[in-house]
């Protein structure tokens, strides 16, 4: 049963789960007296392990078996054997590999078609030790409903990663937050101190506003203790990020099986736009989607090689041209015409780095757009702006200015884990009211997952 990444729960399965809404989302459920959220965690841990000891077991009876079939395939099929069995290969040896593979490919057409087979994933995820962490990221799963036989070692670890990439953000703000409350009633100081926390973190005028002046309704209505006013706190977080998310219709942003999905990577050089793009396309085929990479940055040195490798890690076929000044919606024609054709679920394009002030490259997106709706009038398009996190501010502003002329429709926040500003997810939801799709917290191929505003204020606000 393969377990779809983008919507959190396994294909096939009817499996319900509560999606919460800030409003009546009680994050102190996983401690009331009903619910023994150690058992929980210790009868998960206990699947989770038998399940991984198992997969093994049948992983070593079948690898040798797969190598020897591939390496039956074509030249460019065993060469690729070779490289899976040496995975300390490095990337200007990827990079010589990928375009040598390009220049010996025929193409009928300008964009030339690089296929590949193997999904050269060694960064299978494993489980851990059971402990602190684990019993952490356990509590916030059962907090939303999921049940210990439906957790999965991927979500696990995410939430791992998750916390631990927000700790410099957490460090500086819910350390002073703390040692502000005590175990005292919340008081008028507190919030003061809070509401210059929030900015310090580049939470945003705005965002900051609508939390306390809903704190300060709540304190003149009756006294909140610290626990009390930790978890509404959390709750009106939850709110500010989910009022995009919520307007926008869908809860987690995913592929439609049996229709073209296109889904443009814009933003300015730097962000990680090409490397979420490669997260992206194995998170598709980690989860069931056949997937497609039109390179379409052919203004960067060295892109198209950089989205090759992403690539051949990932299995899809990049659809490229090396060309000096190629054309990026002639690029974008070719991938269309070729997903058509092949009944491609998600056709994820690169586009060039750009400012919003250099016009000729906002042009040529409008191009690439009206190409996609001329080709692809009933494709599910969107267009996601890549936002470094260790930005803050200025990102915001780049979201505003792109929302403007790039047709936004969310965002993907990456490089949390090296970012004391995590706190610009609240003010991408409320000043440039889009929604937060994807959020990145490390650089492995798996560190990419879907957006949950409760996971991650649960794990910006972890008080251990």
């Amino acid at each position: 049963m393969v377990y779809d990444e983008f919507k959190r729960q396994n294909v096939g399965e009817s499996l319900i789960k509560k999606e919460f809404d800030s409003a009546n989302l009680e994050s102190d459920s996983m401690k009331s007296e009903a619910f023994d959220s150690l058992q929980w965690a210790k009868e998960a841990y206990a699947r989770l392990k038998q399940q991984q000891k198992e997969i093994n077991e049948d992983n070593s009876l079948t690898d040798l078996a797969t190598i020897d079939e591939l390496s039956e395939r074509s030249p460019i099929s065993s060469a690729l054997v070779e490289d899976r069995k040496d995975f300390t290969a490095s990337e200007e040896e990827l990079r010589d590999r990928a375009h040598d593979q390009q220049t010996n490919m025929p193409s009928d057409t300008s964009s030339s078609f690089l296929s590949n087979p193997i999904v050269n994933d060694n960064l299978q995820t494993s489980l851990g030790e059971f402990d602190e962490a684990f019993t952490w990221s356990a509590e916030v799963l059962a907090a939303q409903g999921m049940k210990a036989k439906d957790v999965s070692v991927d979500e696990i670890n995410w939430l791992g990663k998750l916390r631990l990439g927000l700790e410099k953000t957490r460090k500086s703000f819910v350390t002073g937050l703390l040692d502000k409350l005590g175990d005292d009633p919340l008081t008028p100081e507190v919030l003061d101190e809070l509401e210059t926390l929030l900015l310090r973190a580049d939470a945003g005028v705005v965002a900051t506003d609508q939390v306390l002046d809903a704190l300060r309704r709540r304190l003149n209505e009756e006294v909140m203790g610290s626990e009390e006013g930790l978890r509404f706190l959390k709750d009106q977080l939850c709110k500010v990020i989910n009022t995009p998310i919520s307007q926008s219709g869908v809860d987690l942003l995913a592929p439609t099986k049996g229709e073209l999905n296109i889904w443009l990577l814009v933003g300015v050089n730097g962000v990680g736009k090409t490397t979420t793009l490669g997260k992206l396309a194995n998170l598709a085929i980690r989860s069931g989607y056949s997937a497609l990479i039109a390179a379409a940055d052919t203004f960067r040195a060295a892109a198209v090689e950089q989205v090759q490798i992403w690539g051949d890690r990932s299995g899809v076929t990049v659809v490229a041209n090396n060309s000096v000044n190629a054309d990026p919606a002639a690029v974008v024609f070719d991938a269309i015409g070729a997903a058509k054709s092949k009944g491609i679920d998600l056709l994820l394009v690169d586009t060039a780095g750009r400012l919003q002030t250099k016009h000729n490259l906002m042009d040529e997106l409008e191009k690439v757009r009206r190409i996609i709706d001329k080709l692809a009038p009933d494709a599910n398009v969107e267009s996601l702006l890549v936002l470094d996190a260790s930005q803050g501010q200025n990102g915001l502003r780049q979201a505003m200015a792109f929302a403007k002329s790039a047709g936004l429709t969310g965002v993907v926040i990456t490089k949390l884990d090296g970012s004391s500003r995590g706190g610009v997810a609240l003010a991408v939801s409320s000043e440039a009211n889009l929604p937060i799709r994807f959020i990145g917290a490390g650089e492995g191929i798996r560190d990419l997952q879907p957006f949950k505003s409760f996971e991650f204020v649960e794990a910006l606000l972890a008080n251990r």
